[in-house]
């Protein structure tokens, strides 16, 4: 889908094992290797293309549609998802322009990135890790895009790509767990979710790691790159600190409010701290104590706001609902 097509991995199979034994790390470590090796989709030349056009005020649309003609798969899942039960369309659409303003920018935006990813993923991991794994990293998109605004960053486009993006490297990890057994242990069981350390225990790797690795073979910039591997360590950055640091704090938040791999959506609370404040001064030291504070409460009322309107169900594209961004101006 969406370029070469993609190559099925070879995935060894293995047997359950402790999460901390020895030699069922190195199986999964094989298998990893072998699935990054063998099985990783392609990621086409016209997707920053398409990101850069999508994020632009006003969206040049016919442009848009322009370039998704370009790829044939890309415009099959377009209309699919237009005629789809999911958007509830009365009249069916078979014009590529007519479906790029139905199915709108922010839908768009999401479905160029994931199409491949999520056919690579298919139906060899439990719907309900899919789903979270797209959960979080659509609000970490969304609110690293609102956050890069809100210190003016240069290039906010490049933060909800960032941010979309930045845990990429956790796809293969669950595909390997899934390829344990006929009745494979959930993330959430295994406990290795957003813990950089029970990865290594777990697969010998860690998802910055084969994140790092995937935006190679796909020659992501290397801000892109450094946005991977630093994320969860922004003060180490050196290619673009305020980028990564954007990233992490909105990654950071998610983690904090239970928009983790593998985790059931959580019920709306309100804070009872202000650590998001010293999330937002850790992450970006650059900030003054108000600043971080004016942008925590900020960043409080956008993710209420846009997790009421997210839309995942089963009826929804990829095992769920792809969310709409409602921060783009």
């Amino acid at each position: 889908m969406m370029g070469s097509p993609t190559l099925e991995p070879r995935l060894i199979p293995l047997a359950p094992h402790r999460t901390d034994d020895p030699e069922a790390r190195q199986s999964r470590k094989l298998a990893l290797m072998s699935a990054l090796s063998d099985g990783l989709p392609t990621l086409p030349a016209f997707v920053f293309q398409l990101n850069s056009l999508l994020a632009a005020t006003p969206v040049n649309l016919k442009r848009v549609a322009e370039v998704i003609r370009t790829d044939p798969s890309l415009a099959a899942q377009v209309l699919r998802l237009c005629n789809s039960a999911f958007m509830g369309f009365r009249d069916r659409v078979n014009k590529i322009e007519h479906a790029v303003i139905l199915v709108g920018t922010e839908r768009l935006r999401t479905m160029v990135l994931t199409c491949s990813l999520v056919e690579y993923v298919g139906h060899r991991v439990a719907s309900e890790d899919v789903q979270s794994f797209w959960q979080h990293c659509f609000l970490t998109a969304a609110l690293s895009e609102r956050l890069a605004r809100g210190i003016s960053y240069p290039h906010p486009e490049e933060a909800y790509l960032a941010g979309l993006l930045h845990d990429i490297g956790a796809l293969p990890l669950l595909v390997v767990n899934s390829a344990e057994s006929s009745n494979p242990e959930s993330v959430a069981s295994c406990g290795w979710g957003e813990s950089v350390e029970l990865e290594r225990k777990r697969f010998g790797m860690d998802h910055c790691e084969v994140g790092h690795w995937i935006g190679i073979s796909w020659n992501f910039s290397p801000t892109l790159l450094e946005v991977m591997v630093r994320h969860h360590n922004p003060l180490q950055a050196i290619e673009d600190p305020r980028l990564v640091g954007v990233v992490a704090a909105a990654d950071q938040f998610c983690v904090r409010r239970g928009i983790v791999l593998g985790a059931e959506p959580p019920e709306l609370t309100e804070p009872t701290d202000n650590q998001d404040q010293g999330i937002f001064l850790a992450c970006l030291p650059q900030l003054k104590p108000p600043e971080a504070e004016k942008l925590a409460e900020m960043i409080e009322t956008d993710f209420l706001h846009l997790i009421q309107l997210m839309e995942f169900g089963a009826s929804g594209l990829f095992g769920g609902g792809i969310p709409q961004n409602p921060f783009r101006e």
